[in-house]
């Protein structure tokens, strides 16, 4: 694949694991009690103090690639074949391995609406309609925006009934769906220094500082 292409794949891989970040702390509005209750569940099972850990595999238009994410408070770090990517809650640091270089950003809201979880808290006020449903041994979500200006359109959110720890998230952009598939989730204890990038352990990068 050319760097062009790798630049892309990339750039999915980065929108995807953020996405899967803001889905597992996506509160609902009180018009839908009971999706929320079940959601809140969920989000407490990613919010634990210390941070915790789970696996994901990401399958979507630019294909599908798989890796492991910890999540602690607003931060978080992302580890997949094509890429790394740190957030401390202000600062993002992307390194693409293919390229051997780093992109740093600090995002503007324009950008937050799409890939920083937290702005789903303000992106979730402006509409979603939710049902729950239930599937074997699951919970599923099924969100769909109320407003045309909701870039995403609509989500499944499945969630474990025993563990409420949630297993799958399926969102709809455009017309492009992207579906994460999440697995062993547990406690992991987090520093704050793992959620942001250090030079010294990758020496010959070249670092494109875009804030």
């Amino acid at each position: 694949m050319n760097k062009i292409g790798n630049t892309i794949k990339v750039k999915a891989v980065v929108t995807g694991v953020l996405l899967f970040h803001l889905f597992t702390f996506s509160p609902l509005n009180a018009s839908a009690q009971t999706a929320k209750n079940v959601l809140d569940k969920a989000a407490a099972t990613v919010t634990m103090k210390d941070g915790v850990k789970a696996d994901f595999k990401m399958t979507g238009s630019m294909g599908s690639t798989s890796g492991t994410i910890i999540i602690k408070g607003k931060k978080f770090h992302a580890t997949t074949p094509q890429a790394s990517i740190w957030f401390d809650g202000k600062t993002q640091w992307t390194y693409v391995k293919d390229n051997d270089e780093v992109n740093i950003v600090n995002p503007t809201e324009a950008q937050l609406q799409t890939i920083n979880p937290y702005n789903f808290l303000n992106l979730y006020k402006k509409g979603y309609d939710a049902t729950l449903n239930s599937n074997g041994n699951s919970h599923v979500v099924h969100l769909t925006a109320s407003s045309a200006s909701n870039k995403i359109k609509e989500l499944f959110i499945t969630i474990d009934k025993k563990t409420y720890h949630p297993t799958q998230v399926k969102l709809l952009q455009g017309k492009k769906w992207t579906i994460f598939d999440v697995s062993n989730l547990k406690k992991q204890s987090a520093n704050d220094a793992m959620f942001r990038f250090n030079a010294k352990d990758f020496p010959h990068a070249e670092i494109i500082d875009l804030r």
